[in-house]
């Protein structure tokens, strides 16, 4: 069993702006139950301690979400965006960016190719 610290790693990533939290995740196509309230409390907590800021979550190791995921990231979303953050997902695949659209989440989130364009997009005020 997988700690849920292995399935994400935050790190600051310099913009013109101000700093950008990055969030690397590293899922497995499954988790189990525990793994999943683990990584979910992990990952709820590290957005809250600073929600008023700009978040980046990198998905380039990330193959599949299934509607628990799905639900996590929208509840990230809101922590953010209840603070007035700003978060951008970025390194999408094809499949999970179709998963994305199946289930009419695209239109909630700010989707970046790239990391470098999601650190603009991020650090970035509209």
């Amino acid at each position: 069993m997988h700690m849920a610290k292995d399935f994400l790693r935050v790190t600051s990533v310099e913009s013109t702006a101000a700093p950008v939290n990055l969030i690397e995740l590293d899922l497995p196509e499954v988790l189990d139950t525990v793994e999943f309230d683990q990584f979910s409390t992990t990952l709820i907590s590290a957005v809250a301690a600073a929600p008023d800021q700009p978040w980046i979550l990198d998905l380039t190791r990330v193959s599949y979400m299934g509607s628990a995921m799905l639900g996590l990231m929208v509840n990230v979303r809101q922590v953010v965006k209840q603070s007035a953050g700003r978060l951008v997902l970025c390194g999408m695949s094809p499949r999970l960016h179709g998963i994305f659209r199946a289930c009419t989440l695209e239109r909630l989130f700010v989707i970046a190719k790239a990391r470098p364009d999601a650190v603009k997009a991020a650090s970035s005020r509209y």
